[in-house]
């Protein structure tokens, strides 16, 4: 193998003060006239999986595209996905099997496990490990973080949640053993520090912040000397991620001065946190965007809202508590606004899409080489069924992945079988996953002309 020039390590950091910033994916990085870069398993190391849970199931009246296979008609609930609808595949008649009897706690334990949760209020609870840290076995072992978990509730009950069934089950999407669930992260500014500081403790994380205006101005004069030794195009990206770690620090610093400002107490949420729900998870989501783009991690979990979550949502004209209103009993007032959640969660999963896609990578985008999925365990929550779940998936498996298209089983189908492909084509092999019965091979396959 010819190699003309020295290319930068993948790993390469800007270094500050308690600071390593990852880079994001440079030219530099890939060396000219090498069969690595001529390979067609090259985009393998790019590939991440994203899995974000909608709590309380759906409307499915509101929530199923209208028309055929081809997804040229949105439903109410999926309109705001409109500009990105190429890249997204709608499945409709998935069910969870082991989330039986019916409870929000395996709804919530289930989606990434497909396994039974043992009905205890103790320590003594078991599930299994999900799909998300099965991947992080396999493509977290290069980076910083093997899997980032993360959720929009900042409370984390204990004891006896729903029916008999331990809180830990609804409050953790991901397990890394059948005992062993991993706690989400909500704050903004914590999430960032684990992304780009080293501070082990909040007290060391406020200390790092008193002692530097910005956390990217320790690593400027670093930034400095790289930029000499790239291209235009590479010194272009390399601004442009550090803009957006500035704007997404900025955003975070501004927050915390509006808490603090605040002469109300308030034990619930620890400053820092964005007061509007919309923006605080767009924050979050664009934390995301930045850990793929720095490869950070490849494998993230996000909860939009806990199981039972009493959160109104009066941007969107619901005063009403989410839960209550997910028993609707078939109340129209009711189910429209289940609808008008729904559509509202799936508007900012939208935004994040569009992020995605609008941020260069090697020979495509970061959606181009990203497989996300999204979904609810829960499919009617008036009724506590896992049948016909909301389930979407979404990126482009590095062109693998054709969307525009809804995917339609005659018959109740495993989403443990959505599971199984996903990590197979992330290249996590594996015989079967949970309940599975086989790979949906139709999620990679073009529709007919």
């Amino acid at each position: 193998m010819i190699v003309t020039k020295k290319a930068l390590s993948r790993r390469t950091f800007l270094r500050g003060v308690g600071t390593a910033v990852a880079l994001p994916l440079l030219d530099a990085m890939i060396p000219s006239m090498t069969a690595l870069a001529q390979t067609p398993a090259a985009p393998q190391r790019l590939r991440r999986l994203g899995y974000v849970y909608m709590p309380m199931g759906c409307d499915r009246s509101r929530w199923t595209p209208p028309g055929g296979d081809r997804l040229e008609e949105l439903s109410h609930s999926l309109a705001p996905l409109e500009r990105v609808k190429q890249h997204v595949t709608v499945i409709s008649n998935l069910e969870l099997r082991n989330a039986y009897p019916g409870t929000h706690a395996t709804s919530n334990s289930s989606f990434l496990s497909a396994a039974r949760a043992r009905l205890t209020e103790s320590a003594d609870y078991y599930l299994g490990t999900t799909a998300d840290q099965v991947a992080a076995r396999q493509i977290g072992r290069d980076t910083q973080l093997p899997s980032l978990e993360l959720s929009m509730d900042l409370m984390s009950l204990a004891g006896q949640c729903d029916n008999g069934y331990a809180c830990v089950y609804q409050n953790n999407l991901s397990w890394s053993s059948p005992t062993t669930p991993l706690p989400s992260e909500a704050h903004p500014r914590i999430v960032f520090e684990r992304l780009f500081g080293d501070g082990a403790t909040t007290a060391e994380r406020r200390a790092a912040l008193r002692s530097r205006a910005s956390l990217l101005d320790s690593v400027m004069e670093e930034f400095t000397q790289l930029n000499n030794q790239l291209g235009p195009a590479d010194r272009a990206r390399v601004a442009q991620y550090l803009d957006t770690i500035r704007e997404v620090e900025r955003r975070i610093q501004r927050a915390e001065a509006n808490a603090r400002g605040n002469p109300l107490p308030d034990l619930e949420r620890p400053v820092g946190v964005p007061a509007s729900y919309a923006d605080h998870a767009q924050l979050m989501f664009d934390l995301q965007v930045l850990a793929f783009q720095g490869d950070v991690t490849r494998v993230i979990t996000f909860q939009l809202a806990r199981e039972t979550s009493n959160r109104t949502y009066p941007e969107i004209g619901v005063p009403d508590p989410h839960h209550p209103l997910s028993h609707h009993g078939n109340d129209p007032a009711k189910v429209e606004k289940i609808a008008r959640i729904n559509r509202f969660h799936v508007s900012l999963f939208a935004e994040y899409l569009a992020k995605l896609r609008a941020t260069p990578e090697g020979n495509g985008t970061l959606l181009d080489h990203s497989l996300l999925l999204y979904g609810s365990g829960m499919g009617n929550p008036n009724v506590h069924d896992h049948d016909n779940l909301p389930i979407l998936v979404a990126g482009g498996a590095a062109g693998r992945m054709r969307g525009g298209r809804h995917i339609r089983f005659a018959q109740a189908t495993p989403l443990a079988n959505v599971h199984l492909t996903l990590l197979d084509k992330v290249g996590v092999r594996l015989d079967s996953f949970g309940d599975s019965r086989g790979r949906m091979d139709e999620l990679f396959e073009p529709l007919p002309m």
